[in-house]
């Protein structure tokens, strides 16, 4: 299998624990090139931290390779961009300072037209990256990120709650910059708890409830397995059943 072959992402029998603490227990799944997978799940059920162990940021049993590479391997990464969830960049760069270094790392000069145009089509006035990162909101500041996730010519990205800070309008421009990425051949891996996002835009998705990957699947086969209405309704379902059987 050549590397363009490969999975974007493999992960095999991962566990996780926070001292004592199992946080995820056994997870596996694959990504296919040119999807958009969503990650869901409550607050503080690891999505996060399965990212983190993705980036080989978290110690895990188990196997995570990109590409076909074992993610120990820093090498393994030149082909992922990664925002995370409180994106913070120093307050003392200006906007297209902060994109020369992001995409130094990708051996990229910053396309400034093109720039422009990703930071006009999510709703971030272009004459922004002008100014030092300080003067932003939290929201402009998570629109810069994007804007350079975008930039950035890795087949993979990853995103953690990229819809925090952003406002309906924003959020409406960014699942349709997202879909535009796919259709590009780029494969979309990001975590959320906002599941009409999810429901709108993901060829496929991971439930972890519990410790556990609990559904994987479409959205629409998540829905029919619950005969609920909506993916947030069949979500609550799903979870309250792992919860019953478990005593919870």
């Amino acid at each position: 299998m050549t590397e363009a072959d490969a999975a974007p992402l493999e992960i095999a029998n991962v566990s996780t624990a926070y001292g004592k603490k199992q946080v995820l227990d056994d997870i596996s799944f694959a990504l296919r090139p040119g999807e958009v997978f969503g990650l869901i799940g409550l607050n503080g059920v690891g999505k996060t931290t399965l990212i983190r162990s993705v980036l080989n940021l978290r110690q895990t049993s188990g196997h995570i390779k990109l590409f076909g590479e074992a993610n120990l391997n820093a090498s393994s990464r030149r082909h992922l961009v990664y925002l995370p969830e409180r994106f913070q960049p120093s307050p003392q760069l200006t906007g297209w300072e902060y994109l020369g270094i992001l995409l130094a790392y990708f051996n990229q000069s910053v396309d400034r037209d093109r720039a422009r145009t990703i930071a006009q089509g999510l709703d971030l006035d272009p004459t922004a990256l002008d100014r030092k990162v300080r003067t932003y909101s939290k929201g402009m500041g998570q629109k810069l990120g994007l804007v350079g996730t975008f930039l950035a010519t890795a087949p993979l990205m990853i995103l953690d709650e990229p819809m925090s800070g952003l406002d309906p309008r924003a959020r409406v421009l960014l699942k349709d910059r997202l879909l535009e990425a796919r259709n590009e051949g780029r494969c979309i891996f990001f975590s959320s708890h906002i599941l009409s996002d999810i429901e709108e835009i993901c060829d496929r998705i991971g439930v972890i409830h519990a410790r556990h990957l609990i559904f994987l699947g479409t959205p629409a086969e998540f829905v029919a397995r619950t005969s609920a209405p909506t993916l947030e309704r069949a979500f609550i379902a799903a979870i309250t059943e792992v919860d019953q059987a478990e005593g919870r």
